[in-house]
Formats: C-alpha cells, structure tokens, sequence
C-alpha cells in the first residue's frame, strides 16, 4: 500500500517485484561467492537484467544490504508496537504474556529468510567500518528497546526495584542474540520454541534451585 493507502497500480507492484527479485539474486551471489567477490555483473547475470536495470533501483551492492538490514529494523520496531508497546502491560503476568508474542514476532520475522538475520549477524560488519557501525548501533538500539520494558515494569512494581536496567536489557538481548545464532544451524520450530521458553524462564525465575 502507499502512504495515502490507495492500493499500488500495476507499474508500481511490478518495480517492487522486481527490487525484491535483485535482492534475492544478491544474496543468493553473496552465499555463492561471498560478498566481496559478488559483482554486479553477477547479480543482474543471475537475474537475467542488465546493469542499467540494477543501477535503477541500487547504488551498488552495499546499497542492498543497507536497504535490507534497514527494513529488517524497521519490521522488528513495527512488532513492539500496540499491544506489545513497553506501555501497554501493568502486570506481570501480561508482561510474560507479552513477552511471548515479542518472541513469536521476532522468530518469525529471523525465520521468513534465513540469509537476513545471518547477514546481520554474522557477515555485514565484516564489509566495511561503517557497516560494522551500523550494526553496533542496531544492537544499542535493541538495548535501548529492551531497557523501556524492564524501565515501565520496575516503575509500575512488577519487577524489581534495584534492578540493574541498562546491563540486564544489554543480557537479555545476548541470551535473544544467542538463540538467533542457534537457529540459523538448527531452524527448528519447536528447537527455537524451547530456547524462547528457556530464556522466559532465565529471565523470570533465575536458575537457583
């Protein structure tokens, strides 16, 4: 849909076909050939494009990871959203409640194609410092979400009053990190259902006997 939510016309549904098809043929060529020896030529090759039609729609190759891991945050922000917003529990237990369906989101939006939480994780800060900096600023900003729900839940009472917001949002996020990595070697459903429970259950009942 576009801003104004007519409905897109026909040219407009076929440019972002089109852009979602060379980006699938990129990432396709960086899993082949790695990202640095990808080029462009291989990219619009595989498509069956020239260069003409690559460069209207992309700068260049980095170009597509940006627009990728820039949408991949802007999906992840849409999901902490209305019910699941820092502020839209008062209870305990509707934050437990909460917190599952922020995991289920997640898992599904790392699940839809697993060469983007892989690129993000594992492959985009090794293409260049600004792209190292730009995943460390996606990881702050994760911290930054993450401490506005323990922030809401200790001045509310239902968590605890001494605790330690900025490094427990900063562990929580290594345990969601953790698991993530976990699920590109095992993308099991019910494996990445038992790693969300156990990390529940780290984060509400610690691990003492």
């Amino acid at each position: 849909m576009t801003s104004d939510s007519r409905p897109l016309g026909r040219t407009e549904r076929k440019k972002q076909e089109l852009r979602r098809e060379i980006i699938d043929a990129a990432f396709d060529c960086f899993a082949d050939l790695g990202y640095h020896a990808t080029g462009i030529s291989d990219i619009a090759a595989r498509l069956g494009i020239g260069h003409g039609t690559f460069y209207r729609y992309f700068e260049n190759k980095r170009d597509i990871v940006d627009h990728v891991i820039d949408d991949l945050v802007g999906r992840i922000i849409t999901a902490l959203t209305a019910e699941n917003a820092p502020d839209a529990v008062s209870t305990l237990d509707d934050y437990r409640a909460q917190a599952e369906r922020i995991g289920d989101s997640l898992a599904r939006i790392f699940g839809e194609d697993p060469r983007l939480p892989r690129m993000l994780l594992l492959e985009a800060a090794g293409i260049d410092k600004a792209m190292a900096d730009k995943v460390l600023d996606f990881f702050e900003l994760a911290t930054t979400l993450t401490a506005a729900y323990l922030s809401h839940g200790v001045e509310l009472g239902y968590l605890r009053a001494d605790l330690d917001i900025g490094n427990s949002a900063r562990a929580i996020n290594g345990m969601i990190l953790g698991a993530t990595i976990s699920s590109l070697r095992t993308p099991d459903p019910d494996h990445q259902r038992r790693l969300s429970e156990a990390i529940r259950r780290i984060m509400y009942d610690g691990i003492a006997a």
